[in-house]
């Protein structure tokens, strides 16, 4: 039985109405497929801290979580991923990328020219479709 892994990913919104998009690097699992930064769920961690810690730890800034945007199941070989995508905005600090590759600002309407690891897509096409 293949085990079930909870994941929050942030939607994080420029002033200039651009979504930050994050390239793992060769290294992570799912290699070199674009994504929307965050993390594993903790043991006894709701959802919101869970994405706080993990955009500090991941890109070394501060996040205010909003609202619920996205929550899909899907299944890879090995495992499967329950994604909560959670709209959030920056605080403090700027973007650095500690375990992505590189991280771009895009428009809504641009994100689907990248190459989205699968758990990721049903909340792109919910982005570009938002507006």
């Amino acid at each position: 039985m293949k085990k079930t892994v909870k994941v929050v990913a942030a939607i994080i919104e420029n002033d200039n109405n651009e979504i930050l998009c994050a390239l793992r690097s060769p290294e992570m699992s799912i290699p070199n497929m674009w994504e929307f930064p965050g993390g594993k769920v903790e043991k006894d961690e709701d959802i919101y801290s869970a994405l706080v810690r993990e955009i500090k730890e991941e890109l070394n800034c501060t996040v205010e979580t909003f609202d619920l945007f996205n929550d899909n199941t899907h299944e890879y070989d090995s495992f499967i991923i329950n994604l909560i995508s959670i709209k959030c905005r920056i605080v403090d600090g700027t973007p650095i990328p500690n375990e992505h590759s590189t991280l771009i600002w895009l428009k809504r309407e641009n994100l689907d020219s990248l190459k989205w690891a699968p758990a990721d897509i049903p909340a792109v096409e919910q982005l570009i479709d938002e507006k």
